[in-house]
């Protein structure tokens, strides 16, 4: 998934009753974290490339980053994605309902992200639906060795491009894998917004 070349100003913004608990999830996990590590708050900005203050404003819930920043926070912690967001564990089916969804963007809403699985513990394996605006093109930085991604195209015409891999057209109902542990890009080719699912399966080590 995207986490490079976008601007912190793109940040998510809460469409749901539920969303509404993701500032105080996000920021409770990253303090927990974080200390558990024994960072500082400079430490960990001088190892995410991630500032102080940013930090600060998501560990007090008063910010929601961009999924770029909080691919840069969970790679200089050395954990998935998913354990910055994770909330209780829960017993038995979980329906996760559209329209309680959380979430997350870049590019001024031109990369959104919405998890496809509960945060409920630690995932070596996440599921994800990815929207990309029409023409958009989302750069993304290399992600924890050993991590692969496999995407799905439901809707549209995109182009992927991993490390110095010759880039993959790929149409409606076509599939790639990918070592993501590399830079790549993701670009939607046509002028309408493309829909992919993504499964992300991390190192046994990454959990």
């Amino acid at each position: 998934m995207s986490d490079g070349n976008v601007a912190s100003s793109s940040s998510t913004t809460p469409s749901s009753g539920t969303d509404q608990d993701l500032p105080a999830v996000l920021g409770r996990n990253l303090r927990r974290l974080r200390t558990s590590r024994g960072h500082s708050l400079e430490r960990l900005a001088k190892q995410s490339g991630v500032s102080r203050a940013m930090l600060g404003q998501i560990e007090t819930g008063k910010s929601i980053p961009t999924i770029a920043l909080l691919w840069k926070v969970a790679n200089a912690l050395h954990v998935p994605f998913a354990n910055l967001l994770q909330a209780d564990v829960a017993r038995g089916p979980v329906v996760l309902r559209r329209s309680d969804a959380k979430l997350l963007s870049s590019s001024q809403g031109q990369f959104t992200s919405r998890a496809l699985f509960p945060f409920d513990g630690d995932h070596q394996v996440e599921f994800y639906e990815i929207r990309i605006g029409p023409l958009h093109r989302e750069s993304a930085e290399a992600h924890a060795p050993g991590t692969r991604e496999n995407l799905f195209v439901a809707k549209g015409v995109v182009e992927i491009a991993a490390g110095s891999d010759k880039p993959q057209t790929l149409t409606e109902g076509d599939a790639i894998v990918f070592e993501a542990d590399v830079p790549h890009v993701y670009k939607n080719l046509v002028a309408s917004e493309a829909v992919l699912y993504l499964v992300m399966t991390y190192a046994e080590d990454a959990t």
